[in-house]
C-alpha cells in the first residue's frame, strides 16, 4: 500500500520511521518532509493547503492512506476533501478537529457532556476579559482560543501578569488565534498526555507520556511546543487510565458522533491529575510533539495496520496496540532564541555518532544547505533513547545528545526529572 504523510516536523519523522517498518507498506511519500524523513520516504513538493493538488497526487500515485501529521491541515478541512473523493485518511475532519482548533469549542462540549475540566469563560474583547478575571482568582490561566503552535497559554500569578497577558493576546501577537480568549481556573496537580485511537465509535488506548513545556531546567521560563518527553508516565495508573477513558475520552467521542461529526484519528488528551481525579486541560487532534517520538520508540505493533483500521472504521476488530515495557525518553535540541526568534542556519554534525550509541535522532527543524545539515526552525532535533528505567533512558539520551555538534543549539538537561524523583524517592 502506498502512503502519503503530510508534515515536516519531528512528529512526522517518527511516524515515517515507524511506517517504513510495516511489511504492508509499498511506497511512502512525504510532503514536504525534512532531511530526516527523506531517509524513509520520497519527499514531494506538495502544499497541504492546496487540497486539489493533494487529491490529484493521491490519484496519480495510487495512495491507499493519507496520514495528516500537523494540526493546521486538519483544522483547514484537508481530511474532509480527501474523504469526499474516497481516499482513506488518518486524521479527523474539520469540525471534530476543532477540539484543538478552538479552546472554546472544547470547553463548551465538555460543559454539555459533563466532562470534568476547569471552570472557564469565553471572551472576545478586553473589557469582557477584565470583567471575567475576578471570578477566577490567582493564579489564572489565559489561553488564545485558536491554534498558536503550543505557545498560546499564559499562567498569570499576579494581577499585573494577567493584565500583561491580555495585552499580549489582544495586541495581535497570536494573530487570529488570539481574537477570542478562554479564561480558566488554575488546576493543581501533575499533567499527563494520554492518547487514544478513535474511529468514530471504538476507542483504543494508545499509551501515555509526560511532556516538558517550559523552556528552562526546573520548569522555568516561557512555554514552548515541548522541550522533551518520556513514556510511559508511571503516575498515570491503570485505574486513572480507566477513569480518563470512561469520564473524558469516550464521552467526547460519543458527543461528537451524536452531533453527526464523528472523530477519526488519534485523540490526545492533556490531563491534569487533580485530587478529584483526572480533568481535561485540552485536546490535540493529532499525535503530540515530542510525545509521538517516545510512543513510536516503544510501539511494537504495526503502525500502518492500526492507522488503516482507524481510517476505515474497523478498530473494533483490530488487535490493540502493544508497547514494549522499556521507558523511552526524548530531548529536544532547539536553536538559540527559541521560543522567540530562533537562530537559523547553524551547522549540525555528529548525528551518526549519536545514533551509534543506540539512540534515534529525529529531525524536527533541519534543512540541507550546500550539502550541510543546518538548523531551520525553533525545535531542531529530538534525541530519543530507550532504557529499562527512566534513569537509564535519560542517561542514554543525553549520552547520544552529547555526541552531536550543534554550537547554536541548546537543550534542557533535566528531561524526565519527575519520574527520576519518583524512582529515587
Amino acid at each position: 500500500m502506498n502512503v502519503l504523510l503530510i508534515g515536516s516536523g519531528g512528529r512526522e519523522h517518527a511516524l515515517a520511521w515507524k511506517l517504513a517498518q510495516s511489511p504492508r507498506l509499498g511506497k511512502l511519500y512525504a510532503a514536504p518532509g525534512n532531511p530526516g524523513i527523506a531517509e524513509a520516504a520520497e519527499l514531494v513538493a506538495l502544499d497541504p493547503a492546496d487540497h486539489r493538488a493533494v487529491i490529484d497526487f493521491c490519484r496519480r500515485h495510487s495512495i491507499g492512506l493519507v496520514v495528516i501529521g500537523p494540526e493546521a491541515p486538519l483544522v483547514d478541512g484537508l481530511a474532509d476533501n480527501l474523504r469526499t473523493t474516497g481516499i482513506p485518511v488518518f486524521g479527523p475532519n474539520r469540525i471534530p478537529a476543532q477540539l484543538e482548533g478552538s479552546k472554546g469549542f472544547t470547553k463548551d462540549l465538555c460543559a454539555r457532556a459533563g466532562i470534568p475540566t476547569a471552570g472557564y469563560a469565553r471572551v472576545s474583547d478586553r473589557l469582557a476579559a477584565e470583567a471575567a478575571l475576578p471570578d477566577f482568582g490567582l493564579p489564572v490561566v489565559i489561553k488564545a482560543d485558536g491554534l498558536a503552535a503550543g505557545k498560546g497559554v499564559i499562567i498569570a500569578e499576579t494581577e499585573a501578569e494577567a493584565a500583561a497577558a491580555l495585552d499580549t493576546m489582544f495586541d495581535g501577537s497570536f494573530g487570529a488565534a488570539g481574537a477570542e480568549l478562554v479564561i480558566e481556573e488554575y488546576m493543581t496537580g501533575e499533567e499527563v498526555s494520554f492518547f487514544a485511537l478513535v474511529d468514530g465509535e471504538t476507542v483504543l488506548p494508545f499509551g501515555s507520556a509526560q511532556d516538558h513545556k517550559r523552556v528552562g531546567d526546573g520548569d522555568t521560563g516561557p512555554n514552548t511546543g515541548g522541550m522533551g518527553a518520556y513514556s510511559p508516565a508511571s503516575i498515570f495508573t491503570p485505574d486513572l487510565e480507566t477513569r480518563a477513558l470512561d469520564e473524558i475520552v469516550r464521552p467526547t467521542a460519543r458527543a461528537l458522533a451524536e452531533a453527526g461529526t464523528p472523530y477519526s484519528g488519534i485523540l490526545y488528551a492533556g490531563l491534569m491529575l487533580t485530587s478529584e481525579g483526572p480533568k481535561l486541560v485540552e485536546y490535540n487532534a493529532r499525535f503530540g510533539d515530542p510525545e509521538c517520538q517516545v510512543l513510536m520508540m516503544r510501539l511494537d505493533s504495526d503502525l500502518l495496520d492500526l492507522m488503516l483500521a482507524t481510517a476505515t472504521g474497523e478498530l473494533a476488530d483490530a488487535t490493540p496496540p502493544r508497547f514494549r515495557p522499556d521507558v523511552a525518553l526524548t530531548v529536544v535540541m532547539a536553536a538559540k532564541g527559541y521560543p522567540g526568534t530562533p537562530e537559523k542556519g547553524g551547522a549540525i554534525g555528529g548525528l551518526d555518532a549519536a545514533e551509534a550509541t543506540g539512540a534515534k535522532v529525529f529531525h524536527a527543524g533541519t534543512a540541507q544547505d550546500g550539502g550541510k545539515l543546518v538548523a531551520n526552525g525553533g525545535r531542531v532535533l529530538n534525541v530519543t533513547a530507550l532504557g529499562p528505567t527512566v534513569l537509564e533512558a535519560q542517561a542514554a539520551a543525553y549520552a547520544a545528545l552529547d555526541a552531536i555538534d550543534f554550537p547554536t543549539g541548546f537543550c534542557r538537561r533535566d528531561i524526565g526529572w519527575r519520574e527520576v524523583a519518583r524512582l529515587k524517592g
